[in-house]
């Protein structure tokens, strides 16, 4: 995504803001520890056409092999990692989730979001900003706004300041929150 700022400022001159959840810098593993879940190959420069990501376009980051998901994940930055994980977790309990990475947030890629939560028919927005005046908002007023009648969730982050170590975890989103609103809005 970095590289494709950069081509798109270079070829027309277009300004982006590239942001990245620096909580996961130092994260390796996804599931469990050594599985390197998290690590993905980096291709060399020059290489850029084999791993552009058009702006605006989202990614499937996880879906049941027949896509007959009971709910769509989506989600982006801190909340792809924590949804990844819990999805997993869902499996186990006999729930398939489509994890969606919406990857940018302007333009969102709400017509793509929109042809997976038609086709599932509920859709759980993990948003880790705060609950009001966060992103999760536009994502929940697009997927209204273009029609979509299904059951929608979302889970965010406390409306306060961000405290520092260990109270952060009693404003920000967590796992268990995540996998609670999933069994909540398969049962919608």
């Amino acid at each position: 995504m970095l590289r494709t700022c950069a081509a798109a400022a270079k070829t027309d001159g277009t300004v982006c803001l590239f942001l990245e959840p620096i909580a996961l810098y130092h994260t390796r593993d996804l599931h469990e520890p050594g599985d390197e879940g998290w690590l993905a190959a980096y291709a060399a420069p020059g290489d850029d056409a084999d791993v552009h990501v058009p702006i605006g376009s989202s990614r499937v980051a996880r879906a049941s092999v027949d896509l007959r998901d009971d709910v769509v994940v989506a989600t982006w930055g801190n909340g792809l990692f924590m949804s990844l994980r819990v999805a997993e977790r869902m499996r186990d309990e006999g729930i398939s989730c489509r994890v969606v990475d919406l990857r940018w947030l302007a333009p969102l890629p709400i017509d793509e979001l929109l042809a997976h939560a038609n086709q599932v028919g509920r859709v759980l927005v993990v948003d880790e900003t705060r609950r009001q005046g966060g992103v999760g908002e536009a994502v929940v007023s697009g997927l209204v706004e273009g029609g979509f009648t299904g059951p929608i969730g979302r889970v965010a982050a406390r409306d306060s300041f961000i405290p520092l170590g260990d109270a952060a975890n009693l404003v920000l989103v967590s796992e268990d929150e995540i996998a609670d609103a999933i069994r909540a809005i398969r049962k919608a």
